[in-house]
């Protein structure tokens, strides 16, 4: 028998049809022999962060099985599933994208390399990856600063830009 483990992904698109976008990748997710996407947060219309003269987001998180044991092989699996939808990708950091998947836990592990280190550096100081990391994982707990994602939400500043709106389905 296989191993699985237990990964959560931050999903985002703010570029074209930005939920269709969402709802593909998590196809293609699905797709993948190796992982299976167990949960899916609600989603939210978000603010951009770190470059703000560009569209608003449409942001989710996942809970994935995965038979992939090394987290830089997920991420290789990842960043594959971005190209295939955005084969431009995007122009700069923190620019305009199709989709965008991060690697937020794997497991309760601690890792820092040139590409990769989790849990993710910065999900504790962002709403839109917290709020729906709620949703669908509220008591995991960060590995690092040994608090669930609950009590991180609760703890950052409520500020504008941080602001998450649930996405109002259309009818």
């Amino acid at each position: 028998m296989t191993q699985s483990f237990t990964a959560y992904l931050s999903i985002g698109s703010n570029k074209g049809e930005k939920k269709t976008n969402l709802e593909t990748a998590i196809g293609k997710l699905n797709a993948h022999p190796e992982i299976e996407v167990t949960g899916i947060s609600r989603f939210y219309r978000t603010q951009p962060q770190n470059f703000a003269d560009q569209d608003w987001f449409v942001n989710a998180a996942l809970k994935v099985s995965t038979t992939i044991a090394d987290p830089l092989d997920l991420l290789a699996a990842l960043k594959a599933i971005e190209g295939a939808l955005d084969p431009e990708g995007k122009a700069f950091r923190f620019g305009p994208r199709v989709v965008d998947l991060d690697l937020i836990f794997f497991e309760d592990q601690i890792l820092e390399t040139e590409i990769l280190e989790l849990p993710h550096p910065r999900m504790h100081e962002r709403c839109f990856v917290l709020q729906p990391m709620c949703d669908i994982g509220a008591q995991t707990i960060h590995p690092v600063l040994k608090k669930t994602s609950q009590e991180l939400l609760a703890a950052l500043d409520n500020t504008p830009d941080q602001e998450v709106f649930l996405l109002e389905e259309e009818n």
